[in-house]
């Protein structure tokens, strides 16, 4: 059987995450301990006690959830479970950077401290609220985009996440992202919520933070990854350092093609996903775009033992 690790984005955080494995394996508990050096402050604290209003703060969600994805990776590890054991690799925005360290491509650190920069510079690229993001659910994407373009009216509206066959997500200016979900559901759209994020990701008006992304991507090491990525931007693989270097930066105010990159990793072959982390929101995508595909959440201690007996 063919499988696909696969990373949770932002959203997925939750206060607690990632706890038990670190009680229960010395190595998940070290990703924390690194993660807390690198940023010079307890992380961990926050992911294990504190409130999730600052949890969920875009410079603290994004290092966290990579740090308890590559913890939930190091627990496989100590079970015997090699990320080699994939054919690819695949994360949800921020968790195409989990990807990356999980398979080595990136040291953890490296990961830790450019996922602060790009939380924060994401956060400063836009006015709170000036931007705005909206899930339009029943419409596909050619859809969306269509219903983007009418509304943006001279403002930034883009269809910003193509995450399944029903979930679109549109991301712009705030009265042109209303304008667009008040379209969508004329047009047929189930429904069309306007998401409680603290910035318009994905979209044209990220571009200083994806400036911002390419000044600290130049000094950083990328290696080969062991097992191929499957890029938000391309929506399929690339296992080439300086390709991986310019698709993180283009991934700021590029559209996550989500759907685009489960559908390609199905056609070659991949009948199993295991989301590695926090939550389970990307298996639910998984089974409404490769129907025959069989999807494993793999967060806490009981799931890394089943995972590893599964290969066994």
């Amino acid at each position: 059987m063919s499988r696909a690790f696969i990373f949770p984005g932002q959203g997925a955080q939750t206060i607690g995450m990632g706890r038990d494995l670190a009680t229960a394996y010395p190595a998940a508990r070290a990703v924390f301990e690194e993660v807390d050096e690198a940023l010079g402050e307890k992380l961990s604290d926050l992911i294990w006690d504190g409130e999730p209003e600052v949890l969920q703060l875009t410079q603290n969600a994004q290092p966290a959830l990579m740090a308890t994805s590559v913890a939930v990776m190091r627990a496989l590890e100590a079970e015997g479970v090699e990320v080699t054991a994939a054919a690819y690799v695949a994360g949800h925005s921020l968790g195409e950077y989990s990807a990356l360290t999980a398979a080595g491509a990136l040291g953890l650190s490296d990961a830790a401290r450019l996922l602060r920069l790009r939380g924060r510079a994401m956060q400063e690229a836009v006015p709170v609220g000036e931007g705005a993001m909206a899930a339009v659910l029943g419409l596909d994407f050619e859809t969306v985009t269509a219903v983007a373009e009418e509304a943006a009216q001279g403002q930034v509206c883009a269809a910003a996440n193509d995450n399944d066959p029903a979930q679109v997500v549109v991301s712009g200016h705030k009265a042109a992202v209303e304008r667009a979900a008040e379209l969508a559901k004329a047009r047929g759209a189930k429904r069309a919520i306007l998401l409680p994020v603290s910035a318009p990701f994905h979209c044209a008006l990220m571009a200083p933070a994806a400036e911002a992304m390419a000044q600290a991507l130049e000094d950083v090491t990328i290696a080969a990854p062991k097992v191929p990525l499957v890029a938000n931007v391309l929506a399929e693989a690339t296992a080439d350092p300086e390709a991986i270097r310019r698709l993180l930066v283009e991934q700021v105010t590029g559209a996550v093609r989500w759907r685009e990159s489960v559908a390609w990793m199905a056609a070659q072959g991949v009948s199993a996903f295991w989301e590695i982390g926090a939550g389970k929101a990307l298996s639910g995508m998984v089974r409404r775009i490769a129907k025959e595909a069989e999807t494993r959440a793999i967060s806490a201690p009981d799931d890394v033992r089943a995972a590893a007996e599964s290969l066994a």
